[in-house]
């Protein structure tokens, strides 16, 4: 898949963007779809939790 084809949200402002469009220290994704790029903070807090729940057994 092409970047132009893939999402992104823009941390700076919450926008999701078709392509690259911003900088890449501003820029989650890619995402297949706008609707998941939409999801992309909750996305990250799920995977965030899963993290730290993953630590906790480990230690």
């Amino acid at each position: 898949m092409s970047d132009d084809n893939e999402w992104f949200y823009c941390v700076s402002d919450g926008t999701v963007r078709l392509g690259k469009e911003s900088r890449g220290l501003e820029r989650m994704g890619p995402y297949p779809d706008e609707a998941t790029a939409r999801r992309a903070l909750e996305i990250a807090r799920e995977r965030n939790k899963a993290a730290d729940e993953q630590d906790k057994d480990w230690r």
